[in-house]
């Protein structure tokens, strides 16, 4: 949610370019420290190895471990709190400054991981695991107050994109890492749970990430390439952020179409990670899975973009294009697991899992794969769908807030789901009604809302 509202305060400070002095920039290792493109590639570092770790961690399915119960309620009570957290971030952040905030918000993830390792020396730790995931809720809406903050701050106007793709290209590669390593480690286990030493690996890593904001420059010593100081902007307070909401609702009520969409973008990750690869495979086929998953991921989120920002069509035919490959990859996929989702329960499911070596692994494997592209373009559409509604920076960070409460709620619903031993089938169904609702709904809001060019009419105030 911050990132958009940091993007109004980096605006404004363009603005203002005439009434700003002009800075010499370093030289030496001085200077290439101090370089606002080493300190973006520092950021992206932070969340490769703790928010990218997080993500490896959790899509083994159960963090790695043989009864997901405990995995399910963690993720549950993370996204709860994450949810609330969010509103009130910026505030701490305007108190204690981005460089202190990305710091507090990265000792969460070292907690989580940690608590898994405990987990698995002591089976009956699952109380800290759940407390941990809780923690982390709080944490990571920190963490990415001050990574939008610091991201959009560094770079000039005409520099955001390609620093924004700078830092997801690093932070979407923790995630394959993470991934790595755990198959690495697991690729000789016979058991169905992940190592002590898999869990260490990745605690190392994830601390190394923790280490990593006490070695970025202070923002204000930063000069950006056109010579300007860097100066952070403020974020809103809670209270101005709840008050937005209502607004936007209020001059822009088809927000309101993309809600379920919103729901969607993390409910189904509970059926992916939990109820299909924690249930079906064993470690070695599970981190395997994870791996292909988030590497299909990148390739999703590029398939996509070259659709929706497509020079030889129209907007307007381009939001349509998008929704339309969402809509035949949704139902390609879903038809596929509902194949294999109907031969098991959790009371059937088999005690020998499956490994990579087994003839029927190849097809199960391409089914992640599918689902690692799905996912990627439903998160693309969403952000594509806000972007097009407005460009009023205000309204569009509101709109992100939207996107990340609704989605946290949903995640939250489908991980309690899940740790409440839910039937496999009923979830399943239940992902595959709301993301159906989340394509039906939207399909008015594109017709109605979206133009090959935002206009004041359009925004709805």
């Amino acid at each position: 949610m911050a990132s958009s509202f940091e993007e109004k305060g980096s605006d404004s400070n363009n603005q203002d370019n005439d009434s700003v002095s002009v800075y010499e920039r370093p030289k030496g290792l001085r200077g290439v420290y101090y370089h606002p493109l080493t300190q973006v590639i520092m950021l992206g570092f932070v969340c490769f190895l703790c928010p990218g770790m997080f993500n490896a961690l959790t899509g083994l399915g159960g963090g790695g471990q043989v009864d997901a119960t405990t995995s399910a309620n963690a993720n549950s009570a993370l996204y709860a709190t994450y949810a609330v957290s969010a509103f009130f971030s910026g505030t701490v952040c305007n108190k204690i400054g981005a460089k202190l905030t990305l710091l507090f918000g990265t000792l969460g993830y070292a907690l989580y991981v940690s608590s898994y390792l405990a987990i698995n020396i002591h089976p009956g730790a699952g109380w800290f695991v759940i407390t941990s995931g809780a923690l982390l809720g709080v944490t990571a809406g920190f963490l990415w107050t001050a990574e939008g903050s610091l991201m959009l701050s560094y770079c000039t106007e005409a520099q955001k994109g390609t620093y924004i793709s700078i830092f997801w290209g690093i932070f979407n590669l923790g995630a394959v890492v993470g991934s790595s390593v755990s198959l690495g480690q697991n690729f000789h286990s016979t058991t169905n749970s992940v190592g002590t030493g898999t869990y260490v690996g990745i605690l190392v890593l994830t601390l190394v990430g923790v280490t990593i904001p006490m070695m970025m420059a202070d923002p204000n010593k930063v000069i950006r390439t056109d010579g300007t100081r860097v100066v952070m902007p403020r974020h809103p307070s809670w209270k101005s952020e709840f008050h937005g909401l209502w607004v936007a609702i209020v001059t822009d009520p088809t927000i309101l179409l993309l809600f379920p969409l919103f729901c969607a973008s993390a409910y189904f990750y509970t059926w992916q990670f939990n109820d299909y690869n924690a249930a079906l495979f064993d470690i070695r086929a599970r981190s395997l899975n994870n791996l292909v998953h988030w590497l299909s991921q990148i390739v999703g989120s590029v398939m996509l973009g070259l659709v929706l920002d497509s020079k030889w069509v129209r907007r307007r035919g381009r939001a349509f294009a998008g929704w339309t490959v969402l809509l035949v990859i949704t139902f390609v996929v879903h038809i596929w697991a509902y194949y294999y989702q109907r031969t098991y329960t959790r009371a059937s499911v088999p005690s020998h899992k499956m490994d990579i070596y087994d003839p029927q692994y190849p097809a199960h494997i391409w089914l992640m794969i599918f689902y690692g592209l799905l996912d990627a373009m439903w998160h693309v559409m969403c952000f594509w769908l806000i972007g097009a509604m407005s460009n009023d920076t205000n309204k569009l960070a509101i709109y992100s807030g939207f996107f990340h409460s609704i989605q946290a709620a949903g995640s939250a619903i489908g991980w309690r789901l899940d740790g409440l031993k839910v039937p496999y089938m009923t979830i399943f169904i239940s992902t595959w009604c709301l993301i159906a609702a989340g394509l039906v709904f939207s399909f008015p809001m594109i017709y109605l809302r979206i133009r090959d060019t935002t206009v004041i009419e359009d925004e709805g105030s």
